[in-house]
């Protein structure tokens, strides 16, 4: 339903589900209506995918819930879990929430200082941990909860929960969720702050639950889970999207493929042959940018650049439903020389990609579709537990993120800001009413970005709300677009616009530290380091040309005028990057006050 005057669309709930049905009561129902069916495959020590079925996981998850009983993690008590995406965060999640406590997630490579500020704010009552270094942060945060480590070798955290859990019964664990309802509080995710300080977004059962049964009993959506459905997940469990990944999977029937560690993706993609992935739009482009620069030579890599091409024009044709004669030659070489090689990289299987958190650009995006990959934009945040909106899969469209989610709804207000509501909404953040009140009206979220609704309902982001520059001379500037431009290259990591307050447009640009080898390599260029490659005549003409490029999407006076090649990677590490991998913009320009100054031919 979109309502144009109003500037709204909706898309009504599809299935009201139970009071009581929460995250562990949507696990004992799908364990009761199928125990030999596998959930989950996670990765042994040779590598090899070991199946979980529903039953064998309930009875892990139980055990573990009774022996956090037993370490005294009382009703609606918090328990922070630190890890990488992995079959005990899984386990351990359900545990927390079959003990009747909240889950509180934190990224595996938060800092001490990020870790002792998530401690004292939630109050954590147990810490669980993947290993020694995370358990080092957290012992020495001052008033720290006890703390199980993970890959202990001599006590391990699952099996010493189950140990000590030993003679808790049944009835004990049952009463633990009893008055529980899909509308309290489930998990407290802070946000990664990239404007500030994180917050704690307080998540209730439904907005996990309710939200993935909707999904899959939409006729569109639904498909994703049809036939033998396998999710690879290599996202970090503590975003909220893989925790909306956990669910789906868990709901549709789905088997979910645990994957640690990004960096094997390749390897996994190939072995576990998934059906279907959810990434970010870096994953997908890196993965473009891996396979042209290894082409192999010259004549390869011009041979997969026209390939490329011509799954983009199958793409672009596919919607239109008109295909030449010329196009079906070309479709034929092309699949037989390079496009069925990429397909069997992506594990031969895959037939959905649903991409978000950053915006994924066009030629990208009808590459993959040209291979027969539904690439579905979505759109939501951490405060919507993952998703508000996403194209399905029958009918995408290529530039925008889709529409509302059954029961969701999203409008636009009259300053271009994307408000948004639906049982994905958030309960507020914990124990900060006055935050809450300030992003909350009349029962919507202001999301703080700006986008706008076609005539079939679709959502399409143009901007951050708080990210607009105004320059010396009074013109109003988004960044987006532009950085959205150049970011998909693959010799570049990162770019940040710069402006505000100054007499023209500029950018600080930071090069891929892992493509620039095999970048300059192709380039016939020997091999040098990021600070010499900023300085290289060649980089920087190459460089300027992406810019170029940029810059015609702009008006004159919204152009980049003077940029810089930052002397290294932007870092998570000197929080110049979040959790999630967006730019602190503020942190960048604090770190690099003196490359901007030098670009107005200021002194500092």
């Amino acid at each position: 339903m979109t309502d144009m005057s109003s500037r709204t669309t909706a898309i009504p709930l599809a299935v009201d589900t139970p009071a009581d049905l929460t995250f562990i009561g949507l696990l004992r129902e799908r364990a009761a209506a199928s125990p030999a069916h596998v959930y989950c495959e996670h990765k042994d020590a040779s590598d090899a995918w070991v199946p979980v079925t529903l039953g064998d996981f309930l009875d892990q998850v139980e055990a573990a819930a009774k022996g956090l009983m037993i370490m005294g993690v009382d009703k609606g008590a918090t328990v922070g879990l630190q890890a990488n995406t992995r079959f005990e965060w899984v386990l351990l999640d359900f545990a927390i929430q079959a003990a009747g406590a909240i889950t509180v997630p934190i990224y595996p490579t938060s800092s001490r200082y990020q870790v002792e500020g998530i401690v004292n704010d939630a109050e954590l009552s147990l810490l669980l941990v993947e290993d020694a270094a995370q358990a080092e942060h957290a012992r020495a945060v001052e008033g720290a909860p006890r703390v199980l480590v993970i890959d202990d070798e001599e006590s391990p955290a699952v099996a010493t929960l189950i140990a000590a859990g030993v003679h808790v019964s049944d009835d004990e664990l049952a009463a633990r969720i009893e008055g529980i309802t899909k509308d309290d509080i489930a998990t407290i995710v802070y946000t990664s702050g990239t404007t500030g300080r994180p917050k704690g977004v307080a998540l209730p059962h439904r907005a996990f639950v309710e939200w993935p049964v909707n999904g899959a009993a939409d006729h569109d959506f639904g498909t994703l889970a049809d036939g033998d459905a396998r999710l690879l997940l290599f996202l970090p469990l503590a975003h909220v999207l893989a925790r909306h990944v956990e669910f789906l999977a868990l709901h549709c029937g789905a088997v979910l493929g645990l994957a640690p560690n990004p960096r094997t993706l390749a390897k996994d993609l190939a072995s576990f042959r998934p059906t279907w992935i959810m990434a970010v739009p870096r994953v997908l482009e890196t993965f473009y940018n891996v396979v042209d620069s290894r082409a192999g030579g010259p004549m390869r890599q011009r041979l997969f650049r026209w390939a490329a091409e011509v799954s983009r024009d199958i793409d672009r044709t596919r919607q239109t439903g008109k295909r030449s004669l010329g196009l079906h030659v070309r479709a034929w070489v092309a699949k037989r020389l390079v496009l069925n090689k990429v397909q069997h990289a992506l594990g031969g299987n895959l037939k959905y990609i649903v991409c978000g958190g950053a915006r994924l650009s066009e030629r990208i995006s009808h590459f993959y579709g040209g291979l027969a990959i539904h690439v579905m934009e979505g759109y939501g945040s951490t405060e919507l537990a993952g998703p508000m909106t996403c194209n399905p899969p029958s009918h995408v469209k290529v530039g925008t993120v889709g529409r509302p989610y059954p029961g969701g709804a999203v409008r636009i207000a009259d300053d271009g800001e994307i408000l948004a509501r639906g049982s994905n909404l958030f309960v507020g953040y914990f124990r900060n009413p006055e935050a809450t009140e300030q992003v909350m009206t009349d029962g919507w979220f202001h999301t703080g970005d700006l986008g706008s609704i076609d005539e079939d309902g679709y959502l399409s982001i143009t901007g951050r709300k708080k990210e607009i520059l105004v320059t010396a001379g009074g013109k109003n500037v988004q960044p987006a677009a532009l950085e959205d431009a150049i970011r998909p290259y693959p010799l570049v990591q990162e770019v940040v616009v710069v402006g505000d307050g100054k007499p023209f447009i500029g950018a600080l640009l930071s090069l891929d530290e892992t493509m620039l080898p095999s970048w300059l390599k192709t380039k016939g260029l020997p091999s040098m380091s990021v600070r010499e490659a900023a300085d290289h005549p060649f980089v920087k003409e190459h460089l300027q040309q992406i810019v170029d490029q940029a810059n015609l999407l702009v008006s004159r006076a919204e152009a980049i005028r003077e940029w810089r090649v930052l002397p290294r990677e932007l870092s998570e590490r000197y929080e110049e990057l979040s959790a999630s991998m967006k730019v602190r913009r503020t942190q960048v320009e604090d770190h690099f006050a003196d490359v901007i100054a030098s670009i107005y031919g200021e002194v500092r």
